[in-house]
């Protein structure tokens, strides 16, 4: 079966495996085939995984077709990352004075 495997280390890169696997493989199974391990430095233990977007463990079976993707974590909170993005817009826009003609 045919599956895909994807990881981006940072905001617009990706490493993306196609894989050939055997019926019933595991997205363990998967992962190891990848060699993405080994080539981004990521220890088994510590990752984040889903199939499709939605989360998985480590031992889940795979489908033909799955896309099998490694999360990365979060370095700033949404929200906080919104306010932030709005702060610098608004100290970037000139001052204007309400009320004047």
């Amino acid at each position: 079966m045919q599956i895909e495997l994807v990881y981006c280390p940072v905001p617009g890169e990706v490493d993306l495996s196609r894989l050939e696997l055997a019926p019933g493989a595991t997205v363990a199974q998967a992962l190891q085939a990848s060699g993405v391990l080994q080539r981004q430095g990521l220890r088994l233990d510590a990752l984040l995984l889903g199939i499709w977007g939605r989360a998985c463990e480590i031992g889940a079976v795979l489908r033909e077709g799955d896309r099998v993707e490694i999360y990365r974590g979060l370095l700033v909170d949404p929200k906080e990352a919104r306010r932030l993005r709005y702060q610098k817009h608004r100290a970037q826009k000139p001052a204007t004075r309400r009320g004047s003609r």
